[in-house]
C-alpha cells in the first residue's frame, strides 16, 4: 500500500478545494486560441519534411545524443545551428540549451556572483525566479515595468565592486505586454548595468519585415548591442523545442564551464537540433505568416474595442491577449463555455497568477481567421455583459 506523506496529500486537497488543481489534458480539435504556436511552425509539414531530409543528407541516423555535450553529445549539427542562430540574431555567439527553463536556470544560477545584485521585474517567469533562487547573488524585484522603482533600487544597490543585472522579458507570458525597451536600455547604460532579456514570446512575433522578421523585440528595435544576454526559446514561435542564450563569446565559454543545467544534462537529439535549424531558415523566409499574425493582432484589438471589451483586457500589442475574470471558479466556467462552443481558450488560475487576477488567455496565430476572432469575442461579450 502506498505510504503517501500526509503533508503532500493536504496540499493536493487544498488545491482541489481552491478549484486550482492542475491536470494533464490531451490535444483537441477545437479552434486554437490556446497554444504558443504563433506562426504555425509546430504543424508545418514542410519544416517536418526538410528536417528529415537534412538528417538523411548528412547521413545522421542516431536517435539521441547519448551523453552531455561535453562528453559524447556534441554532434556537428550543434555547431551549424549555433552559428546560424548567432548570425540571425546579430550576436557573437549562441549556446543551445535543452529548454527555456534550463537556459534560465543555467544562466541565473551561474553568472551573477556572490555580492552581485539581480533586479528583476516582479512578473518574470518562474524559470527566471527559480534560477535567481539558486544564485549566490542578492536579488530584489521591481514593480512591473516600473523604471522609476528600478532606478531607485539601482541607486540603493550599486557600488564600484558590484555588478548589477537587470532582468525582464520582452513579452510577458501572462499579460502579453512589453516594457519600453528604449527607456530600459538607456537606464541600464546610465548606471553601467548588465541587461538580460527573456525573448521567449517575442521570437517569431516581433521583427522588422524589411529585414529578417520574427527576430524578437530587442533586435527589431536595433538594441541588441546594448543587451548583455538574450534568452531565445524555441517552443513558442519556432514550434519546436530547446532554447539558446545569445551574447559574447566569453559568455558562451563561461556557460559551457559553469552552467550546471548545460554541463550535467544529456544533449538534444540530432533531430531536435535539425528542427531548430530548419525552423530558423523558414523564419527568415516566411514573411506571409509573420504578416498574417501581425494583422490578426491588430484585428483582435480592433474587435475588442468595437465590442466594448477593452476594459477587461490587459494592454497588449503581442500575440497574448488576457481578459481578467477574477475567481478560479468564474474563469474556469467561462473557459468551459467557450470550449463547448468550439474555441480552445484556457483559464489561467491562481496561484499561477495572483488571486483576483485570474484570466482568460487568448493566444493569437497566423492561421486564425478574422471570423474566428470575431466569433470568440462575441461569445465572450455575451458571457460578461
Amino acid at each position: 500500500m502506498e505510504n503517501f506523506p500526509k503533508s503532500l496529500l493536504q496540499k493536493l486537497q487544498q488545491r482541489e478545494e481552491q478549484n486550482a488543481l492542475r491536470r494533464l489534458t490531451f490535444p483537441n480539435n477545437l479552434i486554437d486560441f490556446a497554444s504558443n504556436d504563433y506562426i504555425g511552425f509546430a504543424k508545418n509539414k514542410l519544416i517536418f519534411d526538410q528536417t528529415h531530409q537534412l538528417l538523411l543528407d548528412k547521413n545522421i541516423k542516431t536517435n539521441g545524443a547519448a551523453g552531455s555535450r561535453l562528453l559524447s553529445g556534441n554532434h556537428t549539427l550543434y555547431t551549424e545551428a549555433e552559428a546560424y542562430i548567432a548570425q540571425f540574431h546579430q550576436t557573437e555567439s549562441a549556446l543551445i540549451f535543452n529548454s527555456g527553463y534550463d537556459a534560465n536556470i543555467g544562466f541565473f544560477s551561474a553568472v551573477p556572483q556572490r555580492n552581485d545584485v539581480i533586479l528583476y521585474d516582479e512578473l518574470c517567469h518562474a524559470s527566471i525566479r527559480d534560477g535567481i533562487l539558486m544564485s549566490n547573488a542578492k536579488s530584489y524585484k521591481f514593480g512591473h515595468n516600473d523604471f522609476e522603482d528600478l532606478e531607485r533600487l539601482i541607486k540603493r544597490c550599486q557600488t564600484e565592486l558590484v555588478e548589477v543585472y537587470i532582468v525582464t522579458e520582452s513579452v510577458f507570458s501572462m499579460d502579453g505586454d512589453c516594457p519600453n525597451m528604449e527607456e530600459l536600455t538607456t537606464l541600464s547604460q546610465k548606471y553601467n548595468c548588465l541587461l538580460v532579456i527573456d525573448e521567449a514570446h517575442a521570437l517569431g512575433v516581433f521583427g522588422d519585415p524589411e529585414a529578417l522578421g520574427g527576430e524578437g523585440l530587442v533586435q527589431s528595435l536595433g538594441l541588441q548591442d546594448k543587451v548583455f544576454a538574450r534568452i531565445m526559446t524555441f517552443g513558442k514561435g519556432l514550434g519546436c523545442h530547446g532554447a539558446a542564450i545569445l551574447g559574447s563569446e566569453n559568455l558562451k565559454n563561461y556557460l559551457v564551464n559553469f552552467a550546471r543545467s548545460f554541463v550535467y544534462t544529456t544533449g538534444l537529439s540530432p533531430h531536435s537540433i535539425a528542427t531548430i535549424l530548419i525552423a530558423y531558415q523558414h523564419l527568415e523566409k516566411d514573411q506571409e505568416s509573420l504578416k498574417a499574425l501581425k494583422n490578426n493582432i491588430i484585428f483582435f484589438n480592433q474587435e475588442k474595442m468595437r465590442m466594448g471589451l477593452k476594459p477587461l483586457f490587459v494592454y497588449s500589442k503581442s500575440a497574448i491577449q488576457c481578459a481578467i475574470i477574477p475567481g478560479n471558479e468564474n474563469v474556469k466556467s467561462m473557459a468551459t463555455q467557450l470550449q463547448d462552443k468550439g474555441f480552445d481558450v484556457k483559464a489561467i488560475l491562481s496561484p499561477t497568477v495572483p488571486q483576483g487576477q485570474e484570466r482568460l488567455r487568448f493566444c493569437l496565430h497566423s492561421y486564425n481567421s478574422e471570423n474566428e476572432i470575431s466569433e470568440v469575442l462575441e461569445l465572450l461579450a455575451t458571457f460578461v455583459f
